[in-house]
């Protein structure tokens, strides 16, 4: 009887460790995409009104797979192994907030990046361009007022033709202030007012948005990738946008993947995951790794083998690593 006990009890702990989940998650390598490719039959990168240029090799984007729900026996494994990282569950999905809410504000992150993306490569070609909201914050006076891709015609009265003309704009202004807002949504003009509030030790008034560069009127440049969140595709799908409107071909044939979020003047900031990411770089055959200078410790101690890293700190950096790379050269690593 005692044995029998044991042994159902042995049973018990078994079928618990096999399919109770814990409050943990795990991290490992995720899909990989070309910017000058394809997804689900349509081009990721599409322009229309401007001219646009034959491209070839890859410019991949790449991602972190998170498998959630993990069972005990599971989450262990991969721990033992080193297979992939298992976190707090916490981390990405705070208790405070319901799974839909973190992924929506992953959704917003992915869609600020895409906007972000045609901002710096439009920067980096210094052409004509309109002025767009890229970023809204939330809880600021613009939020619920302007929209990701209203196009900014005046300010307070004044006209904006730059970003920084955007913060020029409010330089007289002060919080409380009722302020119009001449703007474009959907092809019709309208004006928005908007009551500025406070920000820091900051005397004038406080707007939030982040302004940036679209495509100019009657034209566009969008990047289409469902099922994506977070900010980190913002460099790789700069400089596909760079390559196609650029002649001549960026990668000049190569294979080249890369992460790092993007901020619409073209800077490049460091993300999270990047074992994970170059594993899957060179997974699908990558021998080039566009890494943000911030990540280079935690690059160089993860390379796979047959991997070369190249350190951006900015777009403009990204695109002397591929033209060095083009010409024969090494580019500038970690």
């Amino acid at each position: 009887m005692t044995a029998l006990a044991a042994a159902l009890l042995a049973l018990s702990l078994a079928v618990i460790g096999a399919t109770l989940p814990v409050p943990f998650v795990a991290l490992g390598p995720g899909p990989t995409y070309d910017t000058l490719g394809e997804f689900e039959g349509a081009p990721i990168i599409t322009v229309d009104g401007l001219p646009s240029y034959p491209t070839s090799g890859h410019l991949n984007m790449t991602t972190v797979s998170v498998t959630d729900q993990l069972p005990l026996f599971t989450a262990l494994s991969y721990w033992a192994s080193g297979e992939r990282r298992v976190v707090p569950r916490e981390a990405l999905f705070p208790s405070n907030r319901t799974t839909e809410e973190v992924q929506q504000e992953n959704a917003a992150q992915f869609a600020s990046s895409e906007l972000n993306a045609v901002s710096a490569a439009l920067a980096e070609l210094d052409e004509p361009a309109s002025v767009i909201v890229v970023g809204v914050v939330p809880g600021s006076p613009a939020d619920g007022r302007l929209q990701l891709e209203d196009q900014l015609v005046t300010v307070a009265g004044t006209p904006v033709t730059t970003a920084d003309s955007v913060a020029g704009a409010l330089t007289g202004t002060r919080p409380g202030d009722r302020v119009p807002i001449v703007l474009r949504r959907d092809g019709a003009e309208q004006t928005v007012d908007v009551v500025l509030g406070s920000s820091g030790d900051r005397p004038q008034g406080f707007l939030g948005i982040t302004p940036g560069l679209g495509a100019p009127p009657d034209t566009d440049v969008r990047i289409s990738l469902g099922g994506i969140g977070g900010p980190s595709a913002g460099l790789m799908f700069a400089l596909g946008v760079l390559d196609r409107l650029t002649p001549g071909e960026l990668t000049g044939g190569a294979f080249v993947a890369g992460t790092g979020a993007i901020g619409p003047a073209g800077d490049v900031s460091m993300i999270d995951g990047i074992p994970f990411k170059m594993i899957a770089a060179r997974g699908v055959g990558a021998t080039l790794f566009l890494v943000p200078a911030g990540n280079c410790a935690e690059a160089v101690s993860a390379v796979p083998e047959g991997l070369t890293l190249a350190r951006v700190s900015t777009l403009d950096e990204a695109v002397t690593a591929l033209d060095t790379v083009r010409e024969g050269g090494v580019p500038v690593s970690c």
